[in-house]
Protein backbone atom coordinates (compact mmCIF):
# COMPACT_ATOMS: atom_id res chain seq x y z
CA UNK A 1 0.00 0.00 0.00
CA UNK A 2 1.55 3.38 -1.04
CA UNK A 3 1.30 6.38 1.56
CA UNK A 4 -0.32 9.81 0.80
CA UNK A 5 2.12 12.16 2.28
CA UNK A 6 1.05 15.89 2.69
CA UNK A 7 3.91 18.87 2.43
CA UNK A 8 2.79 22.12 3.85
CA UNK A 9 4.17 25.36 4.86
CA UNK A 10 2.74 27.04 7.51
CA UNK A 11 2.80 30.17 10.24
CA UNK A 12 3.31 29.24 13.89
CA UNK A 13 -0.27 30.24 14.05
CA UNK A 14 -1.19 27.68 11.39
CA UNK A 15 -2.19 29.56 8.73
CA UNK A 16 -1.12 28.64 5.38
CA UNK A 17 -1.62 31.65 3.54
CA UNK A 18 -2.40 35.13 4.67
CA UNK A 19 -5.86 36.61 4.30
CA UNK A 20 -5.49 37.42 0.65
CA UNK A 21 -4.06 33.86 -0.61
CA UNK A 22 -0.33 36.19 0.16
CA UNK A 23 2.82 33.19 0.32
CA UNK A 24 5.45 35.36 0.09
CA UNK A 25 5.77 35.04 4.27
CA UNK A 26 7.13 31.29 3.53
CA UNK A 27 10.57 30.56 3.72
CA UNK A 28 12.51 28.11 1.28
CA UNK A 29 16.05 27.89 0.05
CA UNK A 30 18.44 25.68 -1.21
CA UNK A 31 18.55 23.45 2.15
CA UNK A 32 14.86 23.00 2.00
CA UNK A 33 14.66 22.33 -1.50
CA UNK A 34 17.52 19.64 -0.83
CA UNK A 35 15.61 18.01 1.84
CA UNK A 36 12.12 17.99 0.05
CA UNK A 37 14.57 16.45 -3.38
CA UNK A 38 14.48 13.65 -0.42
CA UNK A 39 11.10 13.34 -0.38
CA UNK A 40 10.28 13.53 -4.11
CA UNK A 41 12.74 10.68 -4.48
CA UNK A 42 10.44 8.20 -2.43
CA UNK A 43 7.40 9.41 -4.57
CA UNK A 44 6.22 8.50 -7.93
CA UNK A 45 2.87 10.30 -7.99
CA UNK A 46 1.94 13.99 -7.02
CA UNK A 47 -1.64 15.22 -5.94
CA UNK A 48 -3.30 18.74 -6.05
CA UNK A 49 -6.72 20.36 -5.37
CA UNK A 50 -7.30 22.30 -8.58
CA UNK A 51 -6.24 25.57 -7.48
CA UNK A 52 -2.40 24.45 -6.72
CA UNK A 53 -2.34 22.09 -9.56
CA UNK A 54 -3.32 25.33 -11.72
CA UNK A 55 -0.74 27.16 -10.19
CA UNK A 56 2.13 24.30 -10.71
CA UNK A 57 0.92 23.68 -14.58
CA UNK A 58 1.76 27.26 -14.84
CA UNK A 59 5.48 27.03 -13.55
CA UNK A 60 6.84 23.69 -13.40
CA UNK A 61 6.45 21.92 -16.91
CA UNK A 62 9.46 24.35 -18.63
CA UNK A 63 11.08 25.41 -15.19
CA UNK A 64 14.12 23.51 -15.79
CA UNK A 65 14.34 24.76 -19.54
CA UNK A 66 14.53 28.44 -18.24
CA UNK A 67 18.19 30.17 -18.59
CA UNK A 68 18.32 31.68 -15.13
CA UNK A 69 16.77 28.16 -13.69
CA UNK A 70 18.27 26.86 -10.19
CA UNK A 71 19.08 22.94 -9.29
CA UNK A 72 15.69 22.65 -7.29
CA UNK A 73 13.37 24.05 -10.76
CA UNK A 74 15.74 21.51 -13.00
CA UNK A 75 15.29 18.35 -10.40
CA UNK A 76 12.06 19.35 -9.45
CA UNK A 77 10.44 20.32 -13.13
CA UNK A 78 11.93 17.25 -14.36
CA UNK A 79 10.18 14.79 -11.20
CA UNK A 80 7.42 16.68 -11.96
CA UNK A 81 7.22 15.80 -15.51
CA UNK A 82 8.48 12.71 -14.70
CA UNK A 83 5.42 11.53 -11.96
CA UNK A 84 1.52 10.93 -12.54
CA UNK A 85 -0.65 13.78 -11.24
CA UNK A 86 -3.86 13.82 -9.16
CA UNK A 87 -5.93 16.61 -9.28
CA UNK A 88 -9.22 16.26 -6.88
CA UNK A 89 -11.86 18.98 -9.04
CA UNK A 90 -15.46 18.95 -9.67
CA UNK A 91 -14.74 21.40 -12.65
CA UNK A 92 -11.68 20.52 -14.31
CA UNK A 93 -12.01 17.73 -17.04
CA UNK A 94 -9.00 15.38 -18.58
CA UNK A 95 -9.45 16.41 -22.26
CA UNK A 96 -6.51 17.88 -22.76
CA UNK A 97 -4.37 16.92 -19.84
CA UNK A 98 -1.31 14.91 -20.14
CA UNK A 99 -0.44 12.46 -17.92
CA UNK A 100 -2.98 13.52 -15.40
CA UNK A 101 -6.52 12.03 -13.48
CA UNK A 102 -9.47 14.12 -12.31
CA UNK A 103 -11.26 12.81 -9.40
CA UNK A 104 -14.71 14.47 -9.31
CA UNK A 105 -16.53 11.80 -7.03
CA UNK A 106 -16.41 9.08 -4.64
CA UNK A 107 -12.77 10.35 -2.89
CA UNK A 108 -12.13 7.73 -0.97
CA UNK A 109 -12.87 4.66 -3.52
CA UNK A 110 -11.02 6.82 -6.32
CA UNK A 111 -8.07 7.19 -3.76
CA UNK A 112 -7.65 4.19 -1.89
CA UNK A 113 -7.48 2.84 -6.17
CA UNK A 114 -4.43 4.17 -6.35
CA UNK A 115 -3.05 3.92 -2.79
CA UNK A 116 -3.34 -0.01 -3.62
CA UNK A 117 -1.53 -0.04 -7.16
CA UNK A 118 1.95 -0.72 -6.96
CA UNK A 119 4.44 2.25 -6.72
CA UNK A 120 6.21 4.80 -4.36
CA UNK A 121 4.70 7.12 -2.27
CA UNK A 122 2.04 9.78 -3.22
CA UNK A 123 2.92 13.23 -1.97
CA UNK A 124 0.73 16.12 -1.97
CA UNK A 125 2.16 19.61 -1.84
CA UNK A 126 0.23 22.42 -0.21
CA UNK A 127 -3.76 21.72 -2.12
CA UNK A 128 -5.21 23.06 1.87
CA UNK A 129 -8.69 22.29 0.55
CA UNK A 130 -8.31 19.35 -1.03
CA UNK A 131 -5.84 18.28 1.91
CA UNK A 132 -9.05 18.95 4.30
CA UNK A 133 -11.14 16.64 1.92
CA UNK A 134 -8.88 13.87 2.43
CA UNK A 135 -8.58 14.05 6.12
CA UNK A 136 -11.86 13.71 6.31
CA UNK A 137 -11.96 10.90 4.91
CA UNK A 138 -8.71 9.44 6.47
CA UNK A 139 -6.91 9.14 3.76
CA UNK A 140 -3.57 10.95 4.52
CA UNK A 141 -1.01 8.38 6.27
CA UNK A 142 1.67 11.25 6.57
CA UNK A 143 2.20 14.96 7.74
CA UNK A 144 5.46 16.96 6.65
CA UNK A 145 4.51 20.25 8.24
CA UNK A 146 7.22 23.26 7.80
CA UNK A 147 6.41 25.40 10.57
CA UNK A 148 7.61 28.90 9.56
CA UNK A 149 9.12 31.53 12.17
CA UNK A 150 6.04 34.23 11.56
CA UNK A 151 2.58 34.73 13.63
CA UNK A 152 0.25 35.76 10.36
CA UNK A 153 -2.60 36.47 12.71
CA UNK A 154 -5.37 36.22 10.36
CA UNK A 155 -5.20 33.97 6.81
CA UNK A 156 -6.24 30.59 5.22
CA UNK A 157 -6.44 28.53 8.28
CA UNK A 158 -3.84 24.64 7.93
CA UNK A 159 -7.03 22.60 9.47
CA UNK A 160 -10.68 24.13 8.71
CA UNK A 161 -14.09 22.18 9.61
CA UNK A 162 -12.41 19.22 10.64
CA UNK A 163 -14.93 17.12 13.03
CA UNK A 164 -13.39 14.11 13.53
CA UNK A 165 -10.10 13.60 15.65
CA UNK A 166 -7.18 12.19 14.16
CA UNK A 167 -4.93 10.85 16.65
CA UNK A 168 -0.95 11.76 15.22
CA UNK A 169 2.28 9.60 15.90
CA UNK A 170 5.31 12.10 16.23
CA UNK A 171 8.44 10.54 13.87
CA UNK A 172 10.86 12.96 13.33
CA UNK A 173 11.97 16.77 13.18
CA UNK A 174 14.40 18.86 11.12
CA UNK A 175 15.10 22.08 11.96
CA UNK A 176 16.80 24.22 8.99
CA UNK A 177 19.50 27.27 9.21
CA UNK A 178 16.23 29.58 7.62
CA UNK A 179 14.82 29.09 10.99
CA UNK A 180 11.73 26.85 9.52
CA UNK A 181 11.09 23.98 11.63
CA UNK A 182 9.87 20.65 9.64
CA UNK A 183 7.77 18.20 11.97
CA UNK A 184 6.95 14.80 10.73
CA UNK A 185 3.53 12.98 11.78
CA UNK A 186 2.04 9.83 10.95
CA UNK A 187 -1.76 9.40 11.36
CA UNK A 188 -3.63 7.26 13.24
CA UNK A 189 -7.73 6.97 13.48
CA UNK A 190 -9.12 7.09 16.94
CA UNK A 191 -12.63 6.61 17.38
CA UNK A 192 -14.72 9.22 18.98
CA UNK A 193 -16.75 8.27 22.35
CA UNK A 194 -20.44 8.21 21.80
Amino acid sequence: MRNLIFFMHTSLDSFVAGPNGEMNWIKVDEEIFDFVATMTDKADAALYGRVTYDMMQSYWPTAGEQPNASKHDKEHAAWYNKVPKIVLSRTLGEKGLDNTTVISDQLADNVNTIKKQDGKNIIIFGSPGASQSLLKEGLIDEFWLFVNPIILGKGMPLFKDITEATQLKFVASKTFACGVIALHYETKRIEQAT
